[in-house]
């Protein structure tokens, strides 16, 4: 399994007056999984994950400020300046060919605000533990250093935050000249987190391909009554909760994750709606 992820080959396209990048885990299918992180996390959050899909070409991308996509310099980090980005990767990199999209935090708010613009262009979803109703507090990025002399001490300024999933924000860390620091755009998360809170039912309502809600029961961001109220809601919508899991929960539970993700993806529904796009 960890020799697969080696395979994962690194590309970049553009979007707008940005170069952004993804990692391309192959395959020679038709069927097209597309993956986004959450805030502070990159492409390789899925390495584990992306190597269990047969059957499947998987792209796990870096969205704009993360991984080793551009920042933006004039801090564009409105909502759809996340959706343009997807736009412009189903388009320069895929030809236009509807895909599936997991996403998780940002990147399932991202996902399903692409597909309530472009349904057109989208099979089915995975959205891992975001709501419609975002209220997200991202303002301990704000006492993050912008480089520490070892990554201990970098470590150390993720618990002096108050952060506890330690692991998941230490993806997100790289080595320079300088120092030890974040490969995310820290104050571009001021701007751009703001702009994912708020009300969003519109967008959640406003496709009709399958949807598959993944829930942590223990999540900090997603409360399990919304995500009740969100399958209700929504048809064609089908909830899992794991009791045990955090926001993280393709970290927590991995094995458990990519189950209900390949069971869901092999339901006739998902299965029809691919195979009408693929013809």
């Amino acid at each position: 399994m960890a020799a697969q992820t080696l395979l994962a080959q690194r590309k970049y396209f553009k979007s707008g007056n940005l170069r952004l990048s993804y990692l391309d885990f192959g395959g020679d299918s038709k069927r097209v999984l597309v993956l986004l992180h959450g805030y502070m996390a990159n492409a390789r959050t899925f390495s584990e994950l992306a190597v269990r899909f047969k059957g499947w070409r998987v792209i796990a991308m870096d969205q704009r400020g993360h991984g080793w996509s551009d920042h933006s310099p004039g801090q564009e980090y409105a909502r759809e300046d996340y959706v343009n980005d997807i736009w412009n990767l189903v388009q320069s990199e895929l030809g236009g060919q509807p895909v599936t999209i997991l996403g998780h935090s940002l990147g399932g708010l991202n996902a399903y605000q692409f597909a309530a613009r472009y349904p057109e262009c989208v099979t089915a979803l995975i959205v891992e533990d975001i709501g419609a109703e975002i209220n997200a507090d991202f303002s301990f990025a704000g006492k993050l250093p912008f480089r520490s002399p070892s990554l201990k001490e970098l470590r150390e300024s993720l618990a002096g935050a108050g952060l506890r999933a330690i692991d998941y924000f230490a993806e997100s860390v790289l080595e320079d000249e300088q120092g030890w620091g974040f490969r995310t755009d820290l104050k571009g998360l001021q701007v751009s987190v703001p702009q994912s809170n708020g009300v969003w039912w519109d967008d959640w309502l406003g496709s009709s391909c399958p949807i598959l809600l993944i829930h942590g029961g223990k999540s900090f961001i997603l409360d399990t009554d919304q995500a009740r109220r969100m399958e209700a809601r929504r048809p064609g919508t089908k909830l899992i909760v794991f009791e045990q899991c955090g926001h993280g929960v393709h970290s927590d539970d991995l094995d458990g994750y990519a189950q209900a993700v390949i069971d869901f993806l092999a339901a006739p529904d998902a299965i029809r709606s691919a195979q009408r796009e693929e013809g």
